[in-house]
């Protein structure tokens, strides 16, 4: 355990919790701060996407430069643009101020994508998937306690939760400069500099989707990510317009599966790995998602929805943990901050493009309709995943568990 809880891994752990503590404080806060000048409800829409599609653009480059120049000096950038777009938000006087902030902290907001780059540097491939496990709870247990926290700071002073949230990014940012080492020495980043793979380019990280076993797991993660995003981001519009809970009712649930998902990441992930191949777990979690989220579309009572998030909350956790692990250990060590800033765009088009989608399905055809896209989109992962990445030997091609590679030409070195 000790080898395992590194001190660097607890700080970044750390650092993860207090960033989506930060980020989930003032979701409860931007309708109504957004609807005090004057914003229709498709504007205050606008806001969410407006920051996403910073991010889509944002993380892929924070990804790569970390590459070059190390994770810890682009972490307290990302962390100094998310402490001022916070500012910018709580000083907020009208509603162009509040896009600005918005698109400002999506420009900034490659800090997951880093921490996971971060945790690969000082993790092996044994301990990758239990540590990455760890930074999925310590996101989960952010978003279970911020959005309470935010929406009790709110009742008080409708800006107060963004201050708060500046104060986490500040306490962030310190923590980093005086704490946090780099990760990557620097003779690495010496050599990555001159390294063609980390050249800056656009041709680089679309390379990524043509390798024989990177391009595979990203398309994976672009269908789950749209099949959970639209499942997540339309949940409590299905609550309120199927099984007509109340906003607290709906948030009960919600902190229910939020609970579920951190226990899994924290604790199962580790367990799992150690008795299974991850390929393995991968599939035999697209096919629980498929199932469970077209069953989902058919639910209207509560007791059996509660039921059925239960192997949601277990698969998606299993799978979006085994995903990222298996992405960082089938590319070259110079490429991973900028595979995982692509990763991260994948997920964040999907939240572009799923509350619009998903407010159509169930105006037009209902839950079912919802639960059948879901589980279509995760039936066409589950089918890349059985036939581009289970069903193949582990290296094959040029970057295929590519520390295996290195290893081997280090032993022969």
């Amino acid at each position: 355990m000790k080898s395992f809880l590194t001190r660097p891994l607890m700080l970044i752990l750390g650092f993860v919790f207090l960033d989506l503590l930060g980020y989930s404080l003032i979701l409860p806060l931007l309708p109504y701060y957004a609807d005090n000048f004057g914003a229709s409800v498709f504007l205050i829409g606008l806001l969410g996407t407006a920051n996403a599609l910073g991010q889509l653009v944002a993380a892929p480059i924070f990804g790569r430069l970390s590459d070059r120049y190390g994770r810890r000096p682009l972490l307290m950038v990302s962390i100094a643009g998310t402490l001022v777009a916070f500012l910018m938000l709580g000083f907020s006087q009208s509603l162009w101020m509040i896009f600005l902030s918005r698109i400002v902290d999506g420009l900034f907001g490659g800090n997951i994508s880093l921490a996971k780059a971060y945790i690969t540097d000082i993790t092996d491939s044994k301990n990758r998937a239990r540590s990455l496990g760890m930074i999925g709870a310590s996101f989960g247990l952010g978003f279970i306690i911020g959005p309470v926290l935010g929406g009790v700071l709110g009742n008080i002073q409708l800006s107060l939760p963004a201050f708060v949230a500046a104060g986490l990014s500040f306490l962030n940012l310190i923590a980093v400069i005086l704490w946090l080492p780099e990760s990557l020495p620097l003779a690495q980043r010496s050599t990555k500099k001159t390294n063609p793979h980390t050249d800056f380019n656009l041709n680089n990280l679309m390379d990524e989707l043509k390798r024989p076993c990177v391009g595979p797991l990203l398309n994976i993660r672009l269908f789950y990510s749209l099949a959970f995003t639209l499942f997540q981001v339309n949940f409590s519009l299905y609550a309120k317009e199927v099984l007509e809970l109340s906003v607290s009712q709906t948030g009960l649930i919600l902190a229910y599966v939020g609970v579920l998902s951190v226990l899994v990441q924290a604790v199962a992930i580790g367990k799992l790995t150690e008795r299974f191949q991850e390929r393995t777990l991968a599939y035999v979690s697209t096919i629980v998602m498929t199932l469970m989220l077209i069953a989902w579309g058919f639910t209207g009572q509560v007791w059996l929805l509660l039921v059925i998030l239960a192997p949601i909350a277990l698969s998606a956790g299993v799978l979006n943990t085994i995903l990222t692990s298996m992405l960082t250990k089938s590319v070259y060590r110079e490429d991973v901050g900028g595979t995982l800033g692509l990763d991260s765009s994948m997920q964040t088009f999907a939240q572009i493009v799923t509350p619009g989608m998903g407010g159509l399905l169930l105006g037009t055809l209902g839950a079912p309709g919802l639960g059948l896209a879901a589980g279509g989109f995760m039936l066409i992962a589950s089918w890349i995943t059985r036939s581009k990445v289970s069903r193949h030997a582990i290296l094959e091609g040029p970057c295929c568990y590519c520390e295996e590679d290195l290893s081997v030409e280090g032993a022969a070195g």
